[in-house]
């Protein structure tokens, strides 16, 4: 918001007396309100799965995340969290939480085949979603490699025609999944998919209609492909519906890279780390998100499975700090 210009004091100044000090300045006026919204997920606490012995309780899950100082959340893996829209909604009220959206994979570049599949999950997870006052279906195509042991699914490049059937059945998607439930879906580059850097996620954007697909913009994953975050948030703006704060650890990125480790192992090895100390920038992306002047949720994501139980709450109570020091 442009301040206003100091206004001169409008009091004659009395004779012979000496001519009085000049006025103050008027006061500036207030920051605009920031229009972007910060949660956490369940994945910042080492959540990849509906059950894990290795994962922390959800219960604990939503201690943890209340007392770290954030007021929103994501479901998570369908069934990590309580599916009875009654006994969630009881359980996150009480601890002053709400939740911004839900999470699905999908394999839609199969074609066809797989849609009543992927119907059948994406329902389960949006009508979960949309019993707790979320506005958003986060959708994360499936990995061309197993995320743990590393065995190739498919190739990693997609043809010509299942380009066609990811970008057209994601459009059926998002115009379903808005009619029936009225949520927006994101759709979330990840690393070891089809849709990671700067080309697939262009060319994504480019053949997609933008009233029935936005992007869920992971500033880790988009990172981890050698992605320039504030550049694809400055070309693509309107396209942007929702952030995930992710950073990575570029010398552990850079082994990585280098040994051809799939994501899972590169997980345990660190390669998303605790904010500030990994890239990008968070504070650059959250000025170019202000800039749109659009409602954003801003979720963070810290990819630690597995981890020791102990370790996820004292980071979100730092990375919760270093967040407000940004803004927001």
């Amino acid at each position: 918001m442009t301040k206003p210009s100091p206004q001169p004091s409008s009091r004659p100044s009395p004779s012979p007396a000496p001519s009085p000090s000049p006025a103050p300045s008027a006061p500036s006026a207030p920051s605009a309100p920031s229009r972007i919204r910060v949660g956490s997920a369940p994945d910042s606490w080492g959540v990849w799965f509906p059950d894990d012995p290795r994962q922390v309780p959800w219960q604990r899950f939503l201690d943890e995340v209340a007392g770290a100082g954030y007021e929103w959340i994501e479901l998570g893996p369908y069934g990590y969290l309580p599916t009875d829209p009654a006994v969630l909604a009881e359980e996150t009220a009480r601890r002053g939480l709400r939740v911004s959206a839900g999470t699905v994979f999908t394999g839609l570049h199969h074609g066809p085949d797989v849609w009543d599949r992927t119907w059948a999950h994406v329902a389960e997870n949006a009508a979960l979603a949309q019993a707790m006052g979320a506005g958003h279906l986060v959708v994360i195509p499936s990995f061309w490699r197993d995320d743990r042991t590393g065995e190739v699914l498919e190739d990693p490049v997609l043809t010509a025609g299942q380009w066609r059937d990811l970008t057209r059945l994601t459009e059926r998607l998002g115009r379903e999944v808005r009619e029936r439930y009225g949520l927006r879906i994101v759709v979330h580059p990840h690393a070891d998919t089809h849709l990671d850097g700067e080309e697939s996620v262009t060319r994504f954007l480019d053949a997609t209609d933008p009233e029935a697909v936005s992007l869920c913009l992971d500033t880790g994953h988009y990172a981890y492909a050698g992605g320039d975050s504030v550049g694809l948030i400055e070309a693509y703006g309107e396209r942007i519906g929702y952030l995930h704060l992710k950073q990575v650890d570029p010398a552990v990125l850079a082994e990585v890279v280098a040994s051809g480790t799939p994501f899972g192992p590169a997980v345990a090895r660190g390669v998303m780390c605790e904010p500030p100390s990994g890239v990008p920038a968070l504070e650059p992306v959250l000025a170019a998100a202000r800039a749109l002047d659009v409602d954003l949720f801003a979720i963070v994501e810290q990819d630690m499975y597995p981890c020791d139980p102990d370790v996820p709450y004292p980071i979100a109570l730092r990375t919760r700090r270093f967040l407000r020091s940004c803004g927001v």
